[in-house]
């Protein structure tokens, strides 16, 4: 028997939305990134985009766990002498909660040219409003 390889044209991709509404960050991010690589669906394949678009609403409502809004640290690099810029969780969801979620789900990607492009297909908003209805997105629940 021969395995199974799909073609790029045979593969049907959907669009999806997760309320992150007083769901736990991590899980929301893991469900998200399942989605977006496609191994919810049987006919995933590592090197092919198998994934569907994910619609990600209501992200400054999302929670964490123990004390991670104090001691979670993001930091970034500006490219200048003492560049170097560190920002906690708490502030971080108070000024943008979109950057959040889209670095978590990225960061549960391996790097490379494919995990650019699915990563891409990663929609968040903070608000309950998103201007994808006409896709017609069906509800995750997590």
């Amino acid at each position: 028997m021969k395995t199974y390889l799909p073609k790029v044209n045979e593969i049907e991709h959907k669009c999806f939305v997760i309320d992150a509404t007083d769901k736990i960050l991590g899980k929301v991010a893991a469900k998200a990134a399942s989605v977006l690589r496609g191994k919810h669906k049987r006919i995933f394949t590592p090197f092919l985009d198998t994934g569907d678009t994910v619609i990600i609403i209501n992200a400054e409502k999302v929670r964490v766990t123990g004390k991670k809004l104090t001691d979670k640290v993001y930091t970034r690099y500006t490219g200048y002498p003492s560049g170097q810029r560190a920002m906690t969780l708490g502030k971080m969801l108070e000024k943008a909660p979109e950057k959040v979620l889209e670095l978590a789900v990225s960061r549960m990607f391996p790097s490379g040219p494919l995990a650019y492009k699915q990563t891409a297909k990663l929609k968040v908003y903070a608000g309950s409003n998103h201007p994808h209805a006409a896709q017609k997105p069906i509800a995750l629940e997590i």
